[in-house]
């Protein structure tokens, strides 16, 4: 196969092997007739609440957006809003869905009470001809009013890319983050008094993805190919989902106060149900906005032993990497920045050249997400290589060295982490090898992975 065709064809294979290819192969050539409507992944967990006790009579008046947002666009004016005016709609359905209500007509009570006149009226005239009819049953009035609103649509809250073109063939993607807020309370109709108030947030995610390329294969033979795809989630189903999520947290936290009851035989299921809600709950004070789970270390030191593999880079060729065990100790000077000591021993190695080695070093280590638990860092530093001939209880020589890499630090609890750091360290001599060539010092390269242990206040 031609060399040219390389950058065309992979760039073709990431687009199949890469992420959102399902939508891209599920492309819609064809019309398609009505469904019924889809479900959110919430709905389930309303269908999961346990039986009550006494269904609560609830009315909506309104469930309006408040946001007063139009939908986002980048040639002008658009005077399209940017979330449902159906939010009452799908409130009813909600509180239908969880079992735990019975919703009454409110929202266009106008319309009932003028259908209930026409049928007064057409009784009265039937009771001239055939007597007494029937008394109309009295409307259900509500001990519950549920209030509330979507109250906030945030454009943009998270946009990124990334792209790649070679010789004509490349391809790229980009995706954006909005974020739609839901309030919901209940009221008590016989004092007025707020019940319970929650709130629920959901992402909504669009992505694009193109792929092209455009080159001449040949003398006067130009090849040019593009393809891709957008994904748009829409926002009446993340609407959906929050409002089902706001009914779900708005019965559970009613149990846990005590405003409703289940009913008997039910208790054990809304125990494990509060129980995971609890859980929920409290790890949603360690969670940003934007889904980071922040754990608020507060580290004191750490102490590390690694798996270590060094590759000798210097004046002889055919490197080969080997293995060896490392060592060390941090000191944090907040839990951004720490210090840190670490002692090594390997071999620098390849087919004509081979000595052990050993090297002490002291460091500046920068995580860069200090509150998360998945973070990357860097580090720099310098210290001393120890080649050592006769092996690792001396008898070699020593020379200066400056040290820097990165790394990605995971970690389990407070007081455990793995990590995984590559590294390049620079020998300030061209003598390690006992070798001279070149302007370039001798250096190796370094990759660590191994546990922490950490020390917190």
């Amino acid at each position: 196969m031609k060399r040219q065709y390389f950058p065309f064809l992979a760039t073709f294979l990431l687009l199949f092997l890469g992420w959102g290819c399902g939508a891209y192969l599920h492309q819609p050539l064809q019309t398609r007739s009505a469904r019924l409507g889809e479900e959110t992944t919430i709905t389930p967990l309303l269908r999961t609440l346990p039986a009550p006790r006494e269904k609560v009579v609830a009315a909506v008046y309104r469930f309006r957006d408040q946001t007063g947002q139009y939908k986002p666009s980048e040639l002008g004016a658009n005077w399209s809003t940017a979330v449902t005016q159906g939010g009452a709609n799908i409130l009813i359905r909600a509180m239908e869905e969880s079992g735990w209500f019975v919703p009454i007509e409110r929202e266009n009570v106008g319309d009932l009470l003028n259908e209930r006149k026409i049928i007064r009226s057409s009784r009265a005239q039937y009771e001239q001809a055939e007597g007494e009819q029937p008394l109309l049953p009295p409307l259900l009035f509500a001990g519950v009013i549920l209030e509330g609103g979507i109250v906030s649509y945030d454009a943009n809250i998270l946009t990124g890319g990334a792209g790649l073109r070679y010789f004509g063939a490349g391809g790229s993607s980009q995706y954006r983050q909005d974020r739609v807020t839901v309030y919901l309370r209940a009221i008590s109709t016989s004092n007025g008094k707020v019940l319970k108030t929650v709130y629920t947030s959901k992402t909504i995610l669009s992505q694009a993805v193109d792929v092209g390329v455009f080159r001449f294969v040949r003398f006067k033979r130009l090849l040019e190919a593009e393809t891709g795809f957008t994904f748009n989630e829409p926002s009446e189903m993340a609407v959906t989902e929050a409002i089902e999520m706001a009914v779900y947290s708005l019965v559970i936290e009613g149990v846990i106060d005590g405003l409703w009851k289940v009913k008997g035989g039910e208790e054990e299921k809304a125990i494990r149900l509060v129980r995971a809600y609890s859980r929920e709950r409290d790890q949603l004070q360690q969670t940003d906005i934007f889904g980071r789970e922040n754990m608020e270390y507060q580290p004191v030191a750490s102490f590390e032993v690694n798996a270590l593999g060094m590759l000798y880079n210097g004046d002889f060729p055919d490197a080969r990497p080997e293995p060896g065990l490392d060592m060390g100790a941090s000191l944090f000077l907040s839990p951004r920045y720490a210090l840190g000591i670490n002692y090594g021993m390997s071999r620098l190695s390849t087919e004509r050249y081979e000595e052990k080695a050993s090297y002490a070093g002291l460091s500046l280590l920068v995580r860069l997400l200090p509150q998360d638990r998945f973070s990357p860092f860097l580090y720099g530093g310098g210290g001393m290589l120890f080649d050592q001939a006769h092996g690792f209880q001396g008898g070699g020589n020593a020379y200066w060295k400056a040290h820097a890499g990165l790394g990605l630090e995971y970690r389990f609890n407070p007081s455990l982490g793995a990590a995984l750091s590559v590294g390049q360290d620079f020998v300030f001599s061209d003598e390690v090898d006992d070798l001279k060539h070149g302007k370039y010092d001798d250096m190796f390269w370094r990759a660590r992975l191994g546990l922490r242990v950490y020390l917190n206040d």
